[in-house]
């Protein structure tokens, strides 16, 4: 599925997902994803339950640049855990949850925006 929106060429664009990894900015990358406008990291989330605060150790460094992270959540919605949202809201950070594909979508949109966003991406097949 092409994701391709127009924006700067510095910035991180979501182009693909499937096939347990994505297209980022023309790479592929394979596994799950924290995604910030200029930089990507490889995280180690195969499912939601291996979602904690520590498992966003990287996404807290970052939270002066990330008013809202995206969660894809893999290949259907799910909840997260109260201790998660919590640490994220401590932290000046907003969540939002949706499956993988949908978080994909809107990060680009919000990010094309100029908008402080983040994405935490479970792989999907």
């Amino acid at each position: 599925m092409d994701l391709t929106p127009k924006v700067p060429a510095d910035r991180q664009v979501l182009e693909a997902y499937g096939d347990r990894g994505f297209r980022v900015s023309g790479r592929r990358l394979e596994g799950s994803l924290l995604v910030f406008p200029r930089e990507v990291l490889s995280w180690p989330v195969g499912t939601m339950d291996e979602l904690s605060p520590e498992s966003l150790g990287p996404m807290i460094e970052r939270a002066g640049e990330v008013e809202i992270m995206l969660l894809g959540a893999g290949a259907s919605m799910a909840f997260v855990p109260a201790t998660v949202r919590r640490h994220l809201k401590d932290h000046g950070i907003a969540v939002d949850v949706m499956d993988t594909g949908a978080a994909c979508r809107t990060y680009n949109v919000l990010m094309a925006e100029d908008r402080r966003v983040a994405a935490a991406l479970i792989a999907v097949d």
